[in-house]
């Protein structure tokens, strides 16, 4: 048996791992998985934010009923929310105010604006809760929309 011996100049040299072309590739993979994912997590998120929103407008409706069956009235306008955290001042005087009436302070809604509460609400209602939604002004649509007690 004859043994053929290349010299080490004849030898092709590889070597082992990645080529650059092949992690640009790779890059490009998960770069698009990821964005993909991205994106339905964020439509799913504001989804998220809607449900919290209307969850919390819930609540208060339930706190609000609670101060009005210890007072015989809602907390005016002005007043606000916020009576139903703390005694409030002022006319109508709550004198058999019996709260807190909910176990946290007033939160911001999830697009970080206000609550608005209105003493008398639409449609005749005693009171009414508005968030603006995303974009933190009355109408919208989409997640612009406002979303109230009363719809």
């Amino acid at each position: 048996m004859l043994k053929i011996s290349k010299s080490k100049s004849e030898k092709k040299h590889y070597s082992e791992g990645w080529t650059f072309i092949e992690t640009l590739i790779v890059m490009a993979i998960v770069l698009v998985l990821t964005a993909s994912v991205g994106f339905s997590a964020i439509k799913q998120l504001d989804k998220a934010r809607i449900v919290t929103v209307k969850s919390q407008l819930e609540s208060f409706s339930i706190a609000l009923d609670s101060f009005y069956m210890d007072n015989g009235f809602y907390p005016s306008t002005d007043q606000g929310l916020e009576a139903l955290w703390q005694k409030p001042t002022g006319n109508p005087e709550p004198k058999n105010w019996n709260g807190p009436y909910l176990s946290k302070q007033i939160p911001q809604d999830p697009w970080g604006n206000n609550y608005i509460y209105n003493v008398p609400g639409e449609n005749g209602l005693p009171y009414g809760i508005i968030s603006y939604g995303k974009d933190g002004m009355e109408g919208g649509e989409g997640n612009d929309q406002d979303i109230t007690t009363w719809e």
